[in-house]
């Protein structure tokens, strides 16, 4: 018996072609209700990646960065 082997770049996990499962439907309300509730903190993730993104902000320390202190 052989096993069937997965092309790469096949999506893993994923209903492609099904309905949405009741846990994924569950998740994105959820998600939309946050978005709703809390637009400034939405607004300030979106700044924050932004700054990261364009170098204004430092990136995450290391623990081998500050051993070298």
């Amino acid at each position: 018996m052989r096993l069937r082997h997965r092309r790469p770049g096949r999506p893993r996990g994923k209903r492609k072609g099904h309905n949405p499962s009741v846990a994924s439907i569950y998740r994105a309300l959820a998600e939309h209700a946050k978005r709703e509730a809390f637009p400034e903190a939405v607004d300030a993730a979106h700044a924050d990646v932004a700054a990261l993104q364009s170098g204004e902000l430092p990136g995450p320390h290391t623990a081998t960065a500050e051993a070298a202190r």
